[in-house]
C-alpha cells in the first residue's frame, strides 16, 4: 500500500446524503471527512480509468503524524467497561435489557466526580503514538488527552455560504429557485486526509475532491505507512490472544443485512456478533457483550448502468457506525465482510475502507477479571 497526504487547496464541499434542490429545500448538508466512495470516483477520475482500488482510510493528519477518532468507549478520560466484567461493581444489582448489549460504566464509580466532559482541552482525535500505546496497554493515560496542537479537538472549521439569485432589474432574490445555503469545510493549518491505495500514483499532483471542482494537493508520504504499520502489527497481535478484548472502529462501519421481505437493515454492530448474554433458553451465546458507538452516517451511493457505466442513479442510503465505535469482546472476532466466503458486494465496503477495527487486548491493562 502506497500513502499519500490530501492538502486541501481550498475549501471542501461533501453534502450529506439527503436529497437537495435549492427551493425545496433551502439548507445543503455537508459530511467531512469524506467517504471511502467519494475518494475513490475522485482517484478513478485523476487515473482516467476505471480502475479497481484497495483504499485505506480515510484519516487524519497533522504534517506527518497519522491522528485517529478518540475511542467512544470513554467518557471523559475515564475508561468504561461491560458491567457483566465488574463482578465487585455496585451496580450490579440493577435490571437491565438481556436483549440489548450490557450497560458500560467505570470501573470505579468515584471516577465520574473527576469527569468533565465539557473540557476544551480534551483531544477529539488521537496520534499514532498513542493509539499505539493504547494496543500495547489497554490504557490512555489522562495526560494523553491533553491537546498538544491546534486542531485536535476539531481539525476543521464548518463554513456556511449563502447562496442568491436575484430577479431581474431588482434588488430582491427569487422566489423560486433564489436562495439556498450550504455548508462548506476549511481544514486549519498544517492538517490534511491520510489515505492508502494498491496503487502508486504520480506526485506531487492535484486532484478534483468534492463539489463546486475544489482540489486538494497529494503528496507521497511513506512515514505514515510506517506508523500504519507499527499499529495494524500490534492490532493483529492482539487478535491472536483469546482473552476479553475490545475493537476499535477507526473508519466508518458497513454492517448491513437483507432481511426476509428483501428490506436490507443496518445496525451500530456486525450481525454476526452474537450477544454473549441471552434473553432465552433456546439462544445460543456469543461473544459480543457490550458495544459504545453514536449517531449513525448516513451514506449515499449510486448503481451504474449494466450496458452504460457512464450512466448511474442513486443507490438506496446505507447508514455506518461512525469511527471511534468500541466493541467489547470475551475474544476476538472476525468480520464476515473479510471472509472468503463473503459475497463481492460485501467484500467491496472493505476495499473501499469501511468497517477497519483495531484489536486491544485487556488482560494487560485494568484487571476487569470475573
Amino acid at each position: 500500500m502506497y500513502w499519500y497526504r490530501l492538502t486541501p487547496l481550498d475549501i471542501l464541499l461533501f453534502r450529506d446524503a439527503k436529497p437537495f434542490t435549492p427551493g425545496e429545500r433551502a439548507w445543503a448538508g455537508s459530511v467531512f471527512p469524506p467517504n471511502g466512495h467519494t475518494l475513490a470516483g475522485a482517484i478513478r477520475g485523476l487515473l482516467g480509468e476505471k480502475a479497481t482500488l484497495t483504499l485505506k482510510g480515510p484519516f487524519l493528519c497533522y504534517e506527518t503524524t497519522l491522528y485517529f477518532p478518540r475511542p467512544l468507549g470513554f467518557l471523559g478520560s475515564i475508561p468504561l467497561f461491560p458491567l457483566d466484567w465488574l463482578n465487585d461493581n455496585s451496580l450490579n444489582h440493577a435490571l437491565w435489557d438481556r436483549t440489548r448489549p450490557c450497560p458500560l460504566v467505570p470501573a470505579n464509580l468515584d471516577d465520574l466526580t473527576q469527569v468533565d466532559i465539557k473540557n476544551p482541552n480534551t483531544r477529539q482525535y488521537l496520534p499514532s503514538d498513542v493509539i499505539l500505546n493504547y494496543l500495547k496497554t489497554g490504557q490512555i493515560p489522562p495526560q494523553d488527552w491533553a491537546c498538544q496542537h491546534e486542531g485536535e479537538k476539531s481539525p476543521w472549521q464548518v463554513e456556511t455560504r449563502p447562496h442568491n439569485a436575484m430577479k431581474d432589474g431588482t434588488r430582491q432574490v427569487k422566489d423560486a429557485d433564489g436562495y439556498f445555503v450550504e455548508n462548506a469545510i476549511r481544514m486549519l493549518p498544517n492538517w490534511s486526509l491520510a489515505i492508502a491505495l494498491d496503487q502508486q500514483l504520480s506526485t506531487p499532483t492535484t486532484l478534483r475532491l468534492g463539489g463546486e471542482g475544489h482540489q486538494v494537493l497529494i503528496e507521497a508520504c511513506p512515514s505514515l505507512g510506517q506508523q500504519w504499520d507499527s499499529i495494524q502489527a500490534r492490532s493483529d497481535a492482539n487478535f491472536q490472544n483469546p482473552d476479553r478484548s475490545v475493537g476499535y472502529l477507526v473508519t466508518p462501519g458497513v454492517f448491513e443485512r437483507m432481511q426476509n421481505n428483501q428490506q436490507a437493515k443496518c445496525r451500530s454492530w456486525p450481525w454476526e456478533w452474537k450477544l454473549a448474554h441471552t434473553s432465552n433458553p433456546n439462544q445460543t451465546p456469543g461473544e459480543l457483550v457490550s458495544v459504545s458507538s453514536d449517531r449513525a452516517i448516513p451514506i449515499s451511493t449510486r448503481l451504474r448502468d449494466q450496458n452504460d457505466s457512464d450512466k448511474s442513479i442513486p443507490a438506496p442510503q446505507v447508514f455506518a457506525a461512525p469511527p471511534g465505535s468500541q466493541y467489547y469482546l470475551n475474544q476476538p472476532q472476525t468480520l464476515f465482510q473479510d471472509q472468503p466466503q463473503a459475497p463481492a458486494k460485501v467484500k467491496r465496503w472493505r476495499k473501499l475502507g469501511y468497517s477497519q477495527l483495531l484489536w486491544i487486548n485487556l488482560s494487560s491493562s485494568l484487571k476487569v477479571r470475573s
